[in-house]
């Protein structure tokens, strides 16, 4: 089927700011698809204007319902960044779709701020909970960020200065394009009962207030950043897994027996788009991983309660697998290994006899390699300092062919 359905992107003066192109193609239009925003300023000629409406699932049937008619969407600034138009290529063949964009509200801002694009995040938090901000917080950086409303300016503010970064300075970019728009710039600290318009962009200049911890994107987070019971991956046994785990963009990690969750939660701030499956039994370690979730940035992860060897099954293949309980579990492992597909890595880490047994074992049988990873931490010994070495942890990694 040739191209049914054209979107168009708009600026806050709505229709009036198309170019000629544009606007015949949505005068010519049968129906036409908007915000109640875009629709209430808008003068058309099509014969049906239909108001999106929650939820986005029976909004897309309503349009898909339209297939082969004359149809367009007016979308907010790109479409295909964070938009209407990226959300369709999940949903109908890209050969049935004409894009039109306009100018994103990051291109915007940035001109209006003078921001070298290229050294920006921006990144969305229209309909996603600001704690997504965490992993981008870090000294001097300059973040650009869509929102839901104006209350999402105050969501994130009271973020910023509950991690030390109270003096971060705010750009609210209010209504850009069009007659209402307005900048209004303060610090986090100082939005305590401010209001602002629901449509906006926020900008922020992050600014950390003097010996705050950084908390890199890079793996090896302090132990102290998790909320834990001892159960967790220790710090720089942690880094080396990650590294061996190697995320990729858009790429689903299991974490079997994923105690408060260290590991997958560093897979998901790794790299842009990263997916986890946290497999655990114990319900207080449930609890901790959701917690360490939403407190570093990783408000998606998939938690699943119960035990590994019963929940597995059914879940979307992996792209990798990490085995930090139940190494010694013939039954996880198999389970794990079946469901890696080619190309996927596993990595099991032992400390205990009985899965270092099971890691040589498999490695006679499925190749990777052995590594003994040793941790040694100064320590005080009477008045004088010592290297005290932690247990050492057997790691296997393993690629299917």
């Amino acid at each position: 089927m040739s191209a049914w359905l054209t979107v168009i992107g708009v600026g806050d003066d709505g229709v009036d700011g198309l170019a000629r192109a544009a606007r015949a193609l949505v005068d010519s239009a049968e129906v036409v698809f908007a915000s109640k925003r875009i629709l209430e300023r808008a003068e058309l000629k099509a014969t049906e204007a239909i108001a999106w409406t929650p939820p986005l699932e029976n909004a897309l049937a309503e349009l898909l319902g339209k297939r082969g008619r004359n149809v367009v969407v007016l979308a907010t600034g790109d479409p295909m960044l964070h938009g209407m138009g990226a959300t369709l290529t999940n949903h109908m063949p890209p050969e049935e779709m004409t894009v039109i964009p306009a100018p994103s509200a990051f291109s915007l801002a940035a001109a209006r701020l003078k921001w070298p694009l290229q050294e920006l995040e921006c990144l969305s938090l229209h309909a996603h909970p600001v704690s997504l901000l965490h992993p981008h917080v870090q000294p001097d950086a300059r973040l650009i960020a869509l929102t839901s409303n104006g209350n999402t300016v105050n969501e994130a503010a009271e973020l910023l200065s509950q991690r030390g970064y109270g003096q971060s300075l705010l750009s609210v970019l209010e209504h850009m394009g069009g007659p209402d728009e307005r900048i209004v710039t303060l610090t986090a600290d100082k939005c305590a009962g401010e209001s602002f318009a629901d449509f906006n962009t926020l900008a922020v200049q992050c600014i950390a207030a003097p010996g705050i911890p950084v908390l890199p994107r890079v793996p090896g987070l302090p132990d102290d950043a998790f909320t834990h019971d001892g159960q967790l991956t220790k710090r720089e046994v942690r880094a080396i897994t990650l590294s061996a785990l190697a995320p990729t963009p858009g790429a689903l990690l299991w974490d079997v027996g994923a105690g408060c969750g260290s590991v997958a939660i560093e897979w998901v701030r790794a790299a842009r788009g990263a997916k986890a499956i946290a497999f655990e039994e114990n319900e207080d370690r449930i609890r901790m991983i959701a917690q360490n979730a939403v407190a570093l940035g990783a408000p998606g992860l998939e938690i699943v309660q119960g035990d590994a060897a019963e929940t597995l099954e059914g879940n979307d293949a992996p792209s990798a697998v990490f085995l930090g309980g139940a190494v010694d579990n013939e039954d996880v492992f198999e389970t794990c290994w079946e469901a890696l597909p080619p190309g996927g890595r596993l990595v099991a880490n032992a400390v205990t006899l009985e899965g270092e047994t099971a890691l040589y074992s498999r490695h006679a049988s499925h190749g990777g390699e052995l590594v003994r990873i040793g941790i040694s931490r100064a320590d005080a010994v009477g008045d004088r300092t010592a290297m005290r070495p932690r247990m050492a942890v057997t790691q296997w990694r393993v690629t299917r062919e």
